[in-house]
């Protein structure tokens, strides 16, 4: 067995860059908790979604994100947000108040509001650019066609429907389930092609990477799990978090995996050894990660209390790690 003789190359070569980039940030996003970022696909921009029924679209500049606009509309938190893959003026919005509305940054304007069955949870938009699928509390997962706005499929699921993702060929599906399981079906047949057992646990989040090779889980036994995502066969797990992982991210060039909890740091592993890279210290649990998707920068937003005055108050901020020391 060939034993690795202390951390590669890339890890050592990225822990020398956050020493010197290891500065968070905190930019007032909402007035209340924020669920979900995301970035556009050129990194340009920083969107945030938040219990206060609002969603936030920031600028990148140098070492900050300046706001440049809040999009109104939903009678309901926005529990998730994602850009369209290719196209960095769009992004979609999925809130309680049983819609999804598709918002346009060149117009600040909402540009389609698709009205579903019930209460959203989850969305995510089709590698292509053609679909948008949302799911919602009652398990049921509608698709949606991204340029007419209607319903092209619904499928209700007799699981826990936790976090939805097409594959990068966009010709699978997967849901992760609270049984523990990964269902995959297969796109746009939506057949069941597998179901694999991937935790003894509620499996809570999935991301694929963006070279195509691997995607990660998440579950409530607080272990990440790495797959291959041609043989769909665990490669490896890690188990530096001690609760639930709610959220994952892969760095741009699928080298770096994000990963966080409640627990009060957000760990950086390198995906090919599983080795911790770094350790990203917050004050509360964490909602949501992401990693740009050009530079080693990771916005998060964790469960903020603006505890200085009253504690019970909610602060919505989006935060940014990876910034020079000295900026």
């Amino acid at each position: 067995m060939f034993m690795s003789s202390g951390p590669s190359r890339y890890v050592l070569g990225m822990q020398e860059l956050f020493r010197g980039h290891s500065k968070t940030r905190e930019f007032p996003a909402h007035s209340a908790k924020v669920h979900s970022v995301a970035w556009s696909c050129d990194g340009r921009r920083l969107a945030s979604g938040s219990f206060d029924k609002t969603a936030s679209v920031f600028l990148l500049e140098k070492d900050r994100l300046v706001k440049e606009n809040n999009y109104r509309g939903h009678g309901d938190s926005v529990d998730q947000l994602c850009w369209h893959p290719s196209n960095p003026d769009l992004f979609v919005t999925a809130s309680g108040d049983k819609t999804i509305r598709i918002w346009d940054v060149r117009t600040t304007k909402c540009i389609a509001t698709v009205n579903t069955k019930g209460e959203n949870i989850n969305i995510c938009w089709s590698p292509d650019g053609q679909t948008i699928a949302v799911g919602n509390k009652d398990d049921v997962v509608t698709f949606i066609d991204a340029k007419t706005h209607r319903s092209k499929a619904e499928e209700q699921f007799k699981f826990e429907v936790n976090e939805i993702s097409w594959n990068n060929d966009n010709n699978m599906f997967f849901l992760t389930n609270g049984n523990g399981c990964i269902n995959i079906l297969s796109y746009p047949e939506l057949k069941p092609v597998q179901s694999i057992n991937a935790h003894p646990s509620n499996c809570i989040c999935i991301k694929f990477d963006p070279t195509g090779k691997y995607f990660a889980t998440g579950s409530a036994d607080a272990l990440v799990s790495l797959w291959d995502v041609d043989e769909l066969v665990c490669v490896r797990c890690f188990s530096r978090l001690d609760w639930p992982v709610r959220t994952l991210s892969f760095s741009h060039d699928g080298k770096m995996l994000a990963s966080a909890s409640e627990d009060h740091f957000i760990d950086i592993a390198e995906v090919e050894t599983g080795d911790k890279l770094w350790e990203v210290q917050c004050e509360s649990p964490t909602f949501t990660v992401a990693w740009h998707p050009k530079r080693p920068l990771l916005a998060f937003a964790c469960d903020d209390k603006d505890g200085k005055y009253d504690s019970s108050r909610e602060a919505g901020t989006v935060k940014l790690f990876g910034l020079p020391n000295d900026s």
